[in-house]
């Protein structure tokens, strides 16, 4: 199967499940109004990229697409959420995503904040949960790897360090850079990746490839998101795009230049590809991942 194959296949998995999951009972659930919005935000198309890293790290280690579709839907409410909140006037400020009003704009602010940190603390309840895996020790670090990922030393804090460096003068060092992106962006990819060894007690050495991998996507993805803010077009994104230079957002392009950009995303995919090497052909469909993620804006 193609890696295109492969990525809408996770989606025909994924979304029934995040579809029952974001259905209330009938005798006891959330106000409808709230569930609406938590629908409304996730149930709205997506590529489902970082589940798609989740089953695919799972297929590895012999996990089926059934038996890890909880860890990555658990995921992707986490990255639901965060969209929600980067929308927000106080945030990123947008008006638009994947083509249709943000949450803020096809409901409130208030209802936005309350939906995304609904989305949140849905995810661990769903990684909590017997059904997500037999073993109570795997949901455990689950739990504490998504956790970690998500919060103060993960995507929360790496999104600070973002508006931070807004309001700086000059640009930072590609370093900085690069350990914002890292945080900001890496750290859900690279648990995503992750995730697949740990489901399938595969051992530190096979979760350590798996998170250089991660880690080598995870600073290409924003990089190439970056590229598309730059070149794309508004209508294919699906979203406001040329808004991180008027923003003074701290970017790899905005530090080095377009065409060292390029090649860094060219040593990017190579050091993910080489992360790979010990599954063989296996891994083939994260190889064409990593490549897609390097090539999708050139």
């Amino acid at each position: 199967m193609t890696f295109t194959a492969r990525l809408s296949h996770a989606a025909g998995v994924i979304n029934p499940r995040l579809h029952k999951l974001l259905t209330p009972g009938e005798h006891f659930g959330p106000p409808k109004r709230l569930a609406n919005a938590m629908q409304y935000a996730v149930l709205n198309g997506g590529k489902r990229f970082r589940p798609f890293l989740v089953l695919e790290s799972a297929r590895l280690f012999g996990v089926s697409a059934e038996q890890a579709q909880d860890t990555a839907c658990a995921l992707e409410l986490v990255h639901s959420y965060s969209l929600i909140h980067d929308d927000l006037p106080a945030m990123d400020d947008d008006d638009m995503r994947r083509g249709q009003p943000t949450v803020h704009k096809a409901y409130d602010e208030a209802m936005a904040i309350l939906a995304g940190d609904a989305l949140l603390t849905l995810a661990f309840e769903v990684l909590g949960s017997p059904q997500c895996h037999p073993s109570a020790v795997v949901r455990s670090r689950l739990v504490l790897e998504l956790a970690q990922a998500a919060g103060w030393a993960g995507m929360v804090g790496g999104q600070v360090l973002d508006l931070a460096e807004e309001k700086a003068e000059k640009v930072p060092r590609l370093g900085v850079i690069q350990r914002i992106q890292s945080m900001k962006t890496g750290a859900l990819l690279e648990f995503a990746c992750a995730a697949g060894p740990i489901l399938g007690n595969a051992g530190e050495q096979a979760e350590g490839h798996l998170r250089e991998y991660g880690q080598a996507i995870g600073l290409a993805y924003q990089i190439s998101d970056d590229l598309l803010d730059l070149k794309g077009d508004a209508e294919l994104v699906g979203k406001a795009t040329r808004k991180d230079q008027a923003a003074g957002k701290a970017t790899v392009i905005a530090r080095i230049g377009l065409e060292k950009t390029l090649r860094l995303l060219d040593d990017l995919e190579a050091a993910a590809i080489e992360a790979l090497k010990p599954f063989g052909d296996a891994a083939e469909t994260l190889r064409e991942a990593a490549r897609f993620i390097s090539r999708r804006e050139r």
